[in-house]
């Protein structure tokens, strides 16, 4: 188990990443956070602000109560602030937010009018940081994600195909496309750190096919390479069948289920990772309680399937799945992106 103890290279590695995102001397920053938020992450982001000439200050907010009786991991959509106005506002006026929620602001419903503002958000991903100092800001990565985020949002179809029975086909008319690289110095946009990774999220009805689960994919929500192969059947974007036997199987169906919310079993986003640093085993490297699942997100050459809130198809639910599907074959278009997993070297 990893120390919970400062270290002055992690100090480097948020700013050097706070950098990037223009964090200048004499900016105001804010720094969000809830009562159950990485400490450690908190105090580093606020040691790294100090460092750079800026003037952060905190809102801490209390974790609220899980309302449902199933448990919530990595949505994306942290619910900590909770419609607090003053909250809302003291963000809005921050020229920087690092967000060191659990489940980040990505798709949180006073985001918006957060970043409307003009602030600039940086969710640190709730990772220890030995993760985070590995994979810090790369010039490289981030033309390399640009560059997918354009071909995506100009292909009008994505097949994903792969030797264990995946046959995939989504409908890439209209989708909104997000490339994350791992910083953000334009104002009024977001991004999370580690990046690497790009996805989008279809119109309603885009996404058909079979997707079939093998050994060592990962199930994110529950921080698991699985053991024995799980077949899931799409039509129109709706999980209809989940077809597997053993622990994986079963809790997929279970959790799923447990939402009573049909939204749950829809498709939420589809993608691929890009950071040639992510490292597939960095599961089995951490605690459970130190590891967070975004590096296995952008692990090269992964296809990363979610199910869940699509806000652009009109779907929300809590329910949610992040799983990195390996050794796929992507094609946008009819060209081939990732080849049997292997990221290939279109993207200049």
């Amino acid at each position: 188990m990893l120390s919970d103890r400062i270290e002055g290279k992690w100090i480097d590695a948020f700013c050097e990443t706070f950098a990037r995102c223009a964090v200048a001397p004499g900016d105001t920053a804010a720094i969000l956070s809830e009562t159950q938020s990485r400490a450690l992450n908190v105090h580093l982001a606020e040691l790294a602000l100090l460092r750079l000439g800026a003037k952060p200050f905190h809102v801490v907010v209390p974790t609220p109560r899980n309302p449902y009786t199933v448990p919530v991991r990595s949505t994306g959509a942290s619910v900590a602030i909770g419609g607090l106005k003053p909250v809302v506002s003291a963000l809005a006026q921050a020229g920087f937010v690092v967000d060191c929620t659990l489940e980040g602001l990505m798709h949180a419903p006073e985001t918006p009018e957060i970043l409307k503002a003009g602030a600039r958000v940086l969710y640190v991903s709730n990772e220890h940081p030995e993760a985070l100092e590995r994979m810090r800001p790369d010039d490289a990565l981030a033309a390399r994600v640009r560059a997918a985020a354009r071909m995506l949002r100009g292909a009008k179809r994505m097949t994903v195909t792969s030797s264990a029975g995946t046959d995939l086909d989504v409908d890439m008319t209209g989708a909104q496309t997000v490339g994350i690289w791992g910083w953000t110095e334009k104002p009024g946009t977001l991004a999370h750190w580690p990046g690497g990774i790009v996805v989008s999220f279809p119109k309603s009805g885009s996404v058909n096919g079979t997707l079939v689960l093998d050994r060592g994919d990962v199930n994110l929500t529950f921080k698991r390479y699985l053991e024995s192969p799980v077949r899931l059947r799409l039509e129109s974007d709706y999980v209809t069948d989940i077809a597997g036997e053993g622990a994986d199987g079963e809790m997929m169906r279970a959790y799923l289920a447990a939402w009573g919310d049909r939204e749950a079993y829809a498709v939420s986003h589809v993608g691929f990772g890009m950071n040639p640093n992510a490292r597939y085993e960095a599961l089995a490297m951490y605690d459970q309680r130190d590891f967070n699942g975004t590096e296995l997100r952008a692990v090269a050459g992964n296809f990363l399937f979610s199910t869940g809130a699509n806000e652009f198809a009109g779907r929300y639910t809590a329910g949610h799945f992040d799983i990195p599907v390996m050794r796929t074959t992507i094609a946008l278009d009819g060209s081939v992106v990732v080849k049997n997993g292997v990221l290939q070297d279109v993207f200049g």
